[in-house]
């Protein structure tokens, strides 16, 4: 069964930092892409940032370029989303996701991954 648990969220100031953790189980961990996606209150789930199988290839939105870095540890079967400087808009909630689709190497979209972890709480304070 494959499962993908988050967590790292929780409550900071602007300016702040926060790394979240996706944990994954169940599946091979080194064929599947890994993204991290928000939603905030009344918007739609957005690609935050996605990772290749191998970790070559990265995707960040434009919104957090230069302040969030995703990263991949195949020995805790782990993917990471270190992020910095965030900002009120930032807050969300944060899911991870994976999928063995090749096509996850160039599009960081809901529709292309197939399994999504509980999500965690993501709030920046003014």
């Amino acid at each position: 069964e494959v499962q993908l648990v988050e967590s790292g969220g929780g409550l900071v100031q602007a300016g702040g930092s926060l790394r979240l953790s996706c944990a994954a189980s169940g599946f091979t961990f080194d064929a599947y892409a890994i993204g991290w996606f928000r939603q905030a209150p009344g918007k739609e789930r957005e690609g935050v940032s996605c990772i290749s199988n191998s970790g070559a290839s990265t995707y960040y939105a434009d919104s957090v370029k230069g302040r969030f870095t995703i990263s991949r540890d195949s020995a805790k079967n782990t993917v990471y989303l270190q992020m910095n400087s965030l900002q009120p808009e930032d807050t969300a909630v944060y899911y991870c996701a994976a999928t063995p689709k090749t096509i996850a190497t160039m599009y960081c979209e809901r529709f292309v991954y197939d399994y999504w972890g509980q999500g965690t709480q993501v709030t920046v304070s003014s």
